[in-house]
């Protein structure tokens, strides 16, 4: 009977530092990555603006083969939604394009499941010569207490995911 009043405590204490914790830690977070591709601008900002194209290189979207698609509207322009629904570690939801111009492209991200949350994404496109254009892809969005927990790790796990995503990309349009 003593062990378990331990382990009550313990598990108690843990749970009111991370709630002490999250007090301290911003609800908002924000996650940027870069990738150079080795082929013009105009290329591949025509690729990323159509959000089908994710099928390819998108991490999330890749993760089920058996995922769900909806489309809504007219892909690469204002108000295209590309809607999901997969398996536990895809989801639910759908992602909108709010504003397009010739070099950046500008998503809301709205997450059903497994946890409900809206995240906004841009991937933005700079010509550094001819046949080289680097690829910024930024998400930023909003944790409430005690959620923003999460943002303390959002940096690693979340840019990792987006590494991973832009190297996709990266060996899709290289080898077109």
């Amino acid at each position: 009977m003593k062990i378990i009043g331990i382990l009550i405590l313990f598990v108690v204490s843990i749970v009111i530092v991370l709630l002490i914790t999250a007090l301290f830690v911003k609800n908002e977070y924000k996650v940027e990555r870069e990738i150079v591709i080795n082929k013009p601008q105009q290329q591949v900002f025509d690729y990323i603006k159509l959000l089908k194209n994710q099928d390819h290189y998108n991490k999330w979207v890749m993760m089920d083969p058996n995922l769900q698609k909806d489309f809504r509207g007219t892909d690469g322009t204002v108000g295209f939604v590309y809607a999901w629904n997969g398996n536990k570690q895809a989801g639910q939801g759908e992602q909108q394009i709010k504003r397009i111009s010739d070099r950046q492209i500008d998503i809301q991200l709205r997450f059903i499941k497994p946890f409900e949350g809206i995240a906004n994404t841009s991937l933005s496109t700079n010509t550094l010569s001819s046949q080289q254009t680097k690829v910024k892809w930024e998400m930023s969005g909003r944790n409430p207490f005690p959620m923003n927990l999460m943002n303390l790790l959002m940096n690693k796990t979340l840019g990792e995911s987006l590494d991973e995503s832009l190297g996709n990309l990266k060996t899709v349009l290289e080898n077109q």
